[in-house]
């Protein structure tokens, strides 16, 4: 090997060894405008930094990776390896098993890509799961506190705010409650028992139970069913 050659490759390797750097310092905040966009569907206790970190790790990968003579664009080429590092960063620390993760995505992509509202018993179609299956993960994401297109924490949090009505309450919150009003009414008679004993007469879910003669865990379903349907209801009015 004769010396310019050394020094050819010497240079290349330097060259991309500038370029990936300048990959990743440049495409930083893509990772942070990725994860943003997940985030916002999880739980608030999420550990974002966990997760950024895997996506700088992605990004990393894809950095390392990337052929520019292939005539892609990088953040096209990044886009999936950055989400993709995140979402098994997220795997791999999730409470919930492998299978409702999945159960979970499948809701989601049917709430992300339909207009709104969406029944559980669409939901059981779209996906082709069981209606019990359903019921089942939207439980487990209530439980979890992972929420799908409407701000459900909104909505439900005015339920309560019903039981104590506030004068000085803006405009939009007395517009919001009156969706709300008209929205319980159309619920099935059960669920529209168990999330007014749950949010306005303040039962825990026992106590409903009991009233009722059902399980803990059925009226977790019921209610877990109700709220979506109820959040459907109200992102199909105020859009």
């Amino acid at each position: 090997m004769t010396s310019m050659t050394r020094a050819r490759q010497t240079y290349e390797k330097q060259a991309r060894k500038q370029m990936v750097d300048q990959l990743i310092l440049d495409h930083l905040d893509f990772v942070r405008n990725i994860l943003g966009k997940l985030v916002a569907q999880l739980p608030n206790d999420v550990d974002t930094e966990n997760l950024e970190s895997a996506g700088v790790l992605g990004l990393v990968e894809a950095a390392q990776q990337f052929d520019p003579q292939r005539e892609v664009a990088f953040k096209t080429f990044a886009y999936t390896r950055i989400r993709g590092a995140i979402l098994d960063e997220l795997r791999r620390n999730s409470p919930l098993p492998q299978k409702m993760m999945q159960q979970i995505a499948r809701i989601r992509t049917v709430c992300e890509t339909m207009p709104p509202p969406i029944t559980p018993e669409l939901l059981a179609e779209k996906t082709a799961m069981s209606l019990t299956d359903v019921e089942q993960t939207l439980e487990a994401m209530r439980l979890s506190r992972i929420r799908t297109g409407q701000d459900s924490v909104t909505v439900l949090g005015s339920i309560r705010d019903m039981r104590h009505e506030r004068p000085e309450a803006p405009i939009e919150d007395a517009e919001l409650k009156a969706i709300l009003v008209d929205s319980i009414t159309r619920l099935p008679e059960k669920e529209r028992l168990v999330i007014t004993l749950y949010y306005l007469e303040d039962l825990r879910l026992k106590e409903i139970g009991e009233a009722l003669r059902l399980s803990e865990s059925r009226v977790s379903r019921i209610l877990a069913k109700a709220e979506f349907r109820l959040s459907q209801y109200v992102r199909s009015q105020i859009g």
